[in-house]
Formats: C-alpha cells, structure tokens, sequence
C-alpha cells in the first residue's frame, strides 16, 4: 500500500505516517516545512525500513499542489490512500471581532486546500481503478460552538464534502472516509492562539484529551479494511467529551 499523507510534519499527521510506516508501507508525506519533512523521511525509512518521498507545497497554493502532485515518482504510484489531514484553526472570537486573516487562513487550508488536494490526487486513483479517500475532519463538523463560527464551517464544509466526494467517485471504485475528532492535544490549539503556549495549555488542562497516535489508529483501521467494506464516518471523542462543549475537568485544589 501506498499512502499519501499531508500536514506530515506534526501531530495526527505525524502519526497517521508512523502509523502507516510501521506496518511496513510506502509514504509520500507533505507539508510546508522542509527541513522537518527530511528529518522525518530519514526517521521513518531507517526506523521501519520503508520507502518515504517527500513533497514540500502549501496546500493553499492549487499551483504548488498541482506540481508536486504531478512530480511524484512512478515508483510511488498508484496511490492506494490520500489522508487529508492538513488543517487548522485561527482565532477564536465571535463573528462581529473576528480577524479576516484568520478567516481566510482557515477556509484556504481547511477547505480550499482540502479541495485541491484531492482534485490532483482522485484523477491518478480513478486511472487506477482503485483509491482511499480519507479526510480529517472534527466534531466542528457536526456541531457548532461559541465563537467557533468560521472554523466549524470549514469543518461542516469538509463533512458535506465527504458526502458529495463519495458520490461522485462511488461509480469509479473510490471509497471515501470521514475520521472525526474531538479535543486532541496537538500543535491545534497553539496554532489557534498565535503561538500563545499558555492559553494553548488551559483548553487541555484537567482533562486527558485524544492523542494524534488514537486519532491515526482509526485512520489505519479504515484503511485497511476488506475491499467490499468502507468506513464512511468516524466520530471519536475522549472519553471526558461527549459534545463540543461538554467536558468534564478535574483541577486541581493548588
């Protein structure tokens, strides 16, 4: 299996390709960040005795994606599974104070880069007669929350998208998978914040959110089920979660 991953370079991502690596299949892993995505290559290929191609683009920039896509190595095709996973929140305030560059950052990536992406990759899978959608989307998807406004559109974008995605490409053999998080304590919410660590730190505090590695466990097994099965929604919560807003926290007294 050949497994195509981007936002490689940190978080569900990084573990969604470890995750892949370690049992022994073939990655192309991308992002913006090339010098994490050559340390990572040369981690996972002596680690686990795999094949690992790099592509360095940002999905935002259809021109860019367009290249890479094209540029990847006949021995690294067909591609058997694309994960869509690069995303992000900016910001989180309410709709009258909200910053138009955060908006913008998130519809580009979340939704725009999610888009193009796919449109260079579902071509080369329809070829082949074969492929494995799989998008990372987020309980944002299924629900709203204060001041979450423009990224849980994004992410309710994303969920239409599984749908209509699976649609289209139902008649050419293409599944298409939709894995749902809740609260993951990755580089999220520090990215959200501007690099604010502190209040970064505050969202997960009393609380054991997911892990990236639980997240890229579902993945895995979606991916890997048998040819006449498709996993078509994922929702997985930490088990102090049970909606968007409702968690449960211990603090403690000092």
């Amino acid at each position: 299996m050949i497994c195509l991953v981007t936002g490689a370079t940190s978080g569900i991502g990084k573990s969604t390709a470890e995750e892949f690596a370690k049992n022994g299949h073939q990655l192309i892993i991308t992002g913006r960040r090339e010098e994490r995505l050559a340390a990572f290559k040369n981690t996972l290929e002596k680690k686990f005795g795999i094949l690992v191609h790099t592509l360095c683009f940002d999905v935002r920039k259809p021109h860019e994606v367009e290249a890479a896509i094209q540029g990847i190595p006949v021995s690294f095709l067909p591609l058997d599974v694309l994960v869509n996973n690069a995303g992000l929140a900016a910001g989180l305030s309410s709709i009258q104070e909200g910053q138009v560059e955060h908006w913008e950052r998130m519809i580009d990536t979340n939704v725009k880069g999610l888009l193009y992406v796919t449109r260079a990759v579902a071509p080369l899978m329809v070829k082949a007669g074969k492929g494995h959608i799989i998008n990372i989307g987020s309980i944002a998807g299924k629900e709203v929350y204060p001041n979450g406004n423009v990224y849980c559109a994004t992410k309710h974008a994303v969920d239409a998208l599984n749908k209509g995605m699976r649609m289209d490409l139902l008649p050419q053999g293409i599944k298409v998978s939709a894995i749902n998080p809740g609260m993951v304590e990755t580089e999220f919410s520090v990215v959200r914040f501007d690099g604010d660590a502190e209040r970064a730190k505050k969202v997960y505090a009393g609380m054991q959110p997911l892990r990236p590695e639980d997240v890229a466990d579902a993945v895995y097994w979606a991916a890997t089920r048998p040819a006449h099965v498709n996993i078509n929604d994922i929702l997985i919560m930490p088990s102090v979660q049970a909606t968007a807003t409702q968690v449960i926290r211990k603090l403690s007294s000092d």
